[in-house]
């Protein structure tokens, strides 16, 4: 049977058949969005049923559907699909727009590309969304270009960079969610410990671009049309949620308060109740993944896989500082493998659980941890999502490469993870850990 102690390492065959069929493909292929997730879970899973045929295929696929429908996995789907609603409606009004208006009328020409990434910084920040940050934002960049030339990859440095800051920090990021949730942890209490790791790069990153701009050059009195009402929805949410409010009444009360200022502006009631569907259909995939991802984990567990893993990790770990090292290592190489932050959390979350509960880890500080490591490396990745897109709103005038030199908030951040991890006050950790 299976050694409890010690685990077994081919109970980890369904994550390496993931590993090998998403990213040997992606390799081949030359792109990491080739493979779908989906049929790659599935794969997965198909070896996980087909190992250990002496075990009967009943308790398979039993412990797969108690993996699956965990209660912690149907809330944080609960939670995608409230968050895919508001941000679909928010952006079907105008508020998307309109706050990148009102943040693009307050940049000051002298400072044109610190500008532009605390820009970046605002908008992820409310959209909760890097991807569609840097769509949003990138175009902007582009323009910049043409007034200050050779300033094309630095400019897309900026919105990437800041695009990572919302996508680790907002309330209705897919990362937030997924830290939190597999955590056990309030966003509240995650937000205020994370944004202590987050804000001296996020400062030492404005300060370098605002240096790095000798191109002060004034750019074109143009003026940017923007409702504050429209942006309601977005200071709601943020600020709801760091006084404490649960979740999903935050996201049902902002979708509320969207859906009334739409009606106010004229949006049709079943124009609304369209973007409503849509915004939670945009979420199916991803909520799909996470029912079999955790399916998937409770057969790796059923198997010894979790307890082969523990074992091997604690052996190295022989204090709080070490767990927490053991989790900023498996994030960033899970993350280096998939391209994908969100993913990446979703399955080391749990084990990433269960060495912070073994090593007196505060939940807040492995949740910060997890979400830091996986946007640093999410935002240094030539072949991640956010790079992509950077690339291919230019048109291809600059490489991913190119951009990578000035990406210094996602570099930075990783900085200060580790210094946060280094040099860990146990004061501070024991504080927190009473008032969990």
């Amino acid at each position: 049977m299976i050694k409890k102690e010690t685990g077994r390492f081919w109970a980890l065959l369904p994550l390496i058949t993931f590993l090998v069929v998403y990213l040997a493909t992606s390799l081949i292929l030359n792109d990491f969005y080739k493979m779908p997730l989906l049929v790659a879970f599935l794969f997965s899973a198909i070896v996980g049923f087909a190992q250990y045929p002496k075990l009967s295929f009943a308790s398979k696929t039993e412990t797969f559907s108690k993996g699956a429908g965990d209660s912690g996995i149907m809330l944080m789907i609960l939670i995608f699909l409230l968050a895919g609603a508001f941000a679909e409606l928010s952006k079907t009004i105008g508020a998307v727009q309109s706050t990148i208006n009102f943040a693009l009328s307050y940049l000051s020409p002298s400072l044109l590309i610190a500008g532009l990434f605390l820009t970046a910084c605002f908008i992820s920040l409310s959209l909760g969304t890097s991807v569609g940050t840097v769509v949003a934002l990138a175009p902007i960049a582009v323009g910049l270009n043409e007034t200050i030339s050779g300033s094309l990859a630095i400019n897309l440095g900026a919105v990437v960079g800041g695009a990572m800051f919302g996508d680790n920090l907002s309330m209705i990021s897919d990362t937030t969610i997924a830290a939190t949730r597999t955590q056990g942890v309030e966003m509240r209490d995650k937000f205020k410990v994370n944004f202590m790791i987050v804000l001296p790069a996020a400062i030492i990153t404005f300060i370098i671009y605002a240096f790095s701009n000798d191109l002060a050059q004034p750019v074109s009195n143009a003026t940017y049309e923007y409702s504050i009402i429209k942006i309601l929805p977005y200071i709601f949410i943020f600020v709801a949620a760091l006084l404490g409010m649960n979740v999903i009444w935050v996201l049902i009360s902002g979708i509320m308060l969207t859906l009334l200022i739409g009606l106010y502006y004229d949006l049709g009631f079943w124009s609304a109740l369209g973007a409503l569907n849509s915004g939670m259909a945009s979420m199916f995939e991803l909520s799909i993944v996470c029912i079999l991802i955790g399916g998937i984990v409770g057969l790796i567990q059923y198997y010894g896989g979790i307890d082969f893993i523990i074992h091997h990790v604690s052996r190295k770990i022989k204090n709080a500082r070490g767990g927490e090292l053991g989790i900023f290592s498996l994030t960033a190489l899970v993350n280096i493998a998939l391209a994908n932050n969100t993913i990446t959390i979703l399955i080391v979350g749990p084990l990433a659980k269960t060495i912070a509960d073994n090593n007196n880890v505060d939940p807040k500080r492995s949740a910060s941890i997890l979400d830091t490591t996986s946007c640093f490396i999410q935002g240094l990745l030539p072949y991640g999502a956010q790079l992509l897109a950077a690339v291919a709103v230019s048109a291809n005038q600059v490489t991913a490469f190119e951009i990578m030199r000035y990406l210094y908030y996602p570099y930075l951040i990783g900085i200060s993870t580790l210094l946060f991890i280094l040099f860990r006050k146990q004061k501070f950790n024991s504080t927190l850990s009473i008032a969990t």
